[in-house]
């Protein structure tokens, strides 16, 4: 199962809900990748720490080879490392993905990110893809590769508004480039159970018939502590409640 994390709206804690459900399902068995497509590479030092530049080749180093065919081929595995948790991987990020876009797109490369998972699929039982908060080739070649895609929601009016035009680019990108591409669900995060805006804005996408999972991640300054500890919530607090509600969100995808 190949699944993106994906929304063009900055801030909804994308590599916050990749890594999280990543390391639980790590945690429970499951051989799990992360494969992170944003320049930025939270994700990546999320889950490897400070200083996993050193940990090459990456994602960069994969596409640079598809581009010249004079590199030495490495094989997909190598572009893998592995985190220090137990059945949890990371394909990692490069500063480079922002200049080798251009030079991926004119030379018509959309389908490298698909036959690299295809050739990965093999090796682990779930992939989680983390993506820049734009809409750009990265993102499109995720799109085109994945089974299903998961939108994370942070419960304002703005992000209200561009979910809809971000299920119309999702059903384009089904229509011309991958006709098993779904929407999985959609994740309520950040929320404030005792704020009235977020409850009102989430029964209205509801209303709207919005596939809304019914567990929603509260807003926890705990997060913020996984972020700087480089330890994901299963590993820092498995007790803490928004650790349980990753659990739960999990557990309804397994479904």
């Amino acid at each position: 199962m190949k699944r993106l994390i994906f929304n063009q709206k900055g801030g909804v804690g994308k590599s916050s809900i990749t890594c999280n459900l990543a390391a639980i399902a790590a945690n429970d068995g499951l051989r799990t990748l992360v494969v992170d497509l944003d320049a930025q590479g939270d994700s990546s030092h999320y889950l490897l720490g400070a200083g996993f530049e050193e940990a090459l080749p990456d994602v960069a180093d994969y596409f640079k080879q598809c581009l010249n065919a004079r590199l030495s081929k490495n094989e997909p595995m190598d572009f893998v490392h592995h985190t220090p948790y137990d059945n949890l991987f990371v394909l990692p990020a490069s500063p480079e993905l922002t200049d080798l876009q251009s030079k991926l797109e004119s030379k018509h490369k959309i389908y490298k990110l698909r036959d690299l998972l295809t050739q990965l699929e093999d090796q682990f039982d779930l992939i989680f893809i983390d993506t820049a908060p734009a809409f750009n080739f990265f993102t499109l070649s995720a799109l085109i590769a994945v089974d299903t895609c998961l939108i994370p929601f942070d419960c304002d009016s703005f992000a209200r508004n561009s979910l809809y035009m971000l299920r119309d680019v999702i059903d384009e990108i089904r229509d011309d480039h991958n006709d098993l591409l779904k929407v999985e669900g959609i994740i309520v995060n950040q929320f404030q159970a005792r704020a009235n805006l977020p409850n009102q804005i989430v029964e209205q996408i509801i209303a709207d018939g919005q596939p809304v999972f019914p567990v929603y991640l509260s807003s926890s300054v705990k997060m913020r502590e996984s972020h700087e500890s480089f330890r994901p919530l299963i590993d820092l607090a498995p007790t803490h409640p928004l650790t349980q509600q990753f659990g739960e969100l999990y557990k309804l995808l397994k479904r």
